[in-house]
């Protein structure tokens, strides 16, 4: 099995001076579910090298068991700071993709077209294709044959409105992930703020958020055949 991890390169919270990135539980979690059931997995990300990672998110108050893991293995924080370039992949080399989330990829992964191309030839392989959190967002632009939408009709899910809300960002990010799904035709639906919640439709698989992240990459490997 070869799973293929896509993080942003953007380090900036919009005009806040503030920085941002991924977030460490929707790499770490995902990360550790595919390296423990074999799988191999590749790191690429729109610069290449050492993806930034959201400071806030390598706070106390959000270590989990696989932030804690990470920080213990020095091959995985080798990889980490050595992604590939996304440019340089192709859909053919893997089973599945995957996104990690944090508010990055609201700027760099939404808008970037080899990002764009490489979900839409996923989709069009009837492969995986993962996404958590904020990074539903980089449905923005994709589209499937015909030139609908992706994600138009397809029951999904991401950062809800009330959690952007409740984090403070909401007039920061450049748009809002539970707003796009809609407005691109997406049967958006939400739990509970901060409780996990996964919605599969045919290979689409999506994540409300970082408390999403191990069960989306669960649900990606299921759909892996062996």
């Amino acid at each position: 099995m070869k799973i293929l991890m896509v993080l942003t390169s953007h380090d900036k919270l919009g005009n806040t001076g503030k920085k941002t990135g991924f977030w460490l539980e929707e790499f770490a979690a995902p990360y550790y579910v595919f390296k423990d059931a074999g799988a191999q997995v590749t790191l690429v990300s729109p610069k290449g090298g050492q993806p930034p990672l959201d400071p806030k998110s390598d706070e106390p108050d959000f270590q989990t068991d696989a932030t804690l893991r990470f920080r213990q293995d020095p091959a995985a924080q080798q990889a980490l700071a050595n992604t590939g370039k996304l440019a340089n992949v192709q859909e053919a080399d893997f089973d599945a993709v995957f996104y990690p989330g944090g508010h990055g990829p609201l700027w760099d992964l939404a808008e970037d077209k080899d990002s764009i191309s490489l979900i839409e030839a996923f989709y069009g392989a009837d492969k995986p294709v993962g996404a958590v959190c904020h990074a539903p967002a980089i449905f923005r632009h994709t589209r499937r044959k015909g030139g609908h939408p992706l994600v138009s009709g397809k029951s999904v899910t991401g950062f809800s409105n009330s959690e952007e809300e409740a984090v403070g960002l909401v007039d920061v990010v450049p748009f809002l992930v539970e707003g796009m799904l809609k407005d691109r035709g997406g049967n958006y639906s939400s739990e509970d703020d901060w409780a996990p919640y996964v919605v599969v439709d045919g290979k689409l698989v999506t994540g409300q958020n970082p408390a999403s992240s191990e069960d989306v990459a669960q649900t990606l490997m299921g759909m892996i055949p062996v």
